[in-house]
């Protein structure tokens, strides 16, 4: 699975894989449950290859930030979102650790714990952003 294919859908809980193009929008589905849901043309979409965090150098793209996670995680889970934020901190500065202190907020380091933690649980071992067509 390529994380252009991996969405992440404002309003809505979890991860979501693009399924197909539907007359009002497309159609995705849960990565948690497998549930298929119509999403509207309109809705406030980011695809994981698109998104990328805050660092002191240059921004970093989050599947850099997965594969970091993935190596410190041993290719497991990694502590749950819901940790105390010195916890989440700390695993957070460990797969990043030239992370931007002052624009990565702790609602950010949740949610990248939690995707990474729904994607090892899906079955997403490789973290690599989409190859580019010639």
């Amino acid at each position: 699975m390529e994380m252009n294919e991996i969405l992440a859908v404002s309003g809505q809980p979890g991860l979501y894989k693009f399924i197909a193009r539907s007359q009002r929008g497309f159609i995705v589905e849960s990565l948690v449950d497998g549930r298929r849901l119509n999403i509207a043309a309109n809705a406030r979409v980011s695809a994981m290859s698109d998104i990328s965090i805050f660092t002191d150098n240059e921004d970093r793209p989050l599947v850099e930030v997965f594969e970091s996670l993935r190596k410190v995680s041993n290719s497991e889970p990694t502590i749950s979102h819901k940790e105390s934020e010195e916890a989440v901190e700390a695993k957070f500065a460990e797969a990043v650790p030239d992370y931007s202190r002052g624009k990565v907020h702790m609602s950010d380091m949740r949610k990248v714990l939690a995707w990474y933690n729904i994607m090892i649980a899906s079955g997403v071992t490789e973290f690599k952003m989409p190859a580019d067509e010639e």
